[in-house]
């Protein structure tokens, strides 16, 4: 996968528990950001709204999909991101995140 066109985002946000019946940890894209994603996303997504991308948080990188949700997005964290960075529920972080092209 390589990135949009040189398409980089960046945020800061808090991290949040999804406790549905597959719990969860994301930061939730900020409205300006997804409003970007929406306008771009019949060329971003591979299916189902989500939309793959390349994420950063402090050193640690990862490769993940965002996922709809509230008329925005959320992005996922991996427990191996979390334990990298030392990240729990309220953690504010900074995140570099460009979308990728589909697989």
């Amino acid at each position: 996968m390589g990135e949009i066109d040189g398409l980089t985002f960046e945020f800061s946000g808090a991290v949040w528990h999804w406790r549905g019946p597959s719990p969860y940890y994301f930061v939730t894209v900020p409205e300006e950001e997804s409003a970007v994603i929406q306008e771009l996303k019949a060329a971003l997504t591979y299916g189902w709204g989500v939309i793959p991308v390349k994420a950063q948080i402090g050193d640690t990188e990862w490769t993940t999909s965002l996922f709809p949700k509230d008329g925005g997005y959320a992005l996922p964290l991996k427990d191996a991101v979390r334990k990298a960075e030392d990240l729990s529920e309220g953690s504010v972080v900074d995140v570099i995140m460009a979308p990728t092209r589909s697989p």
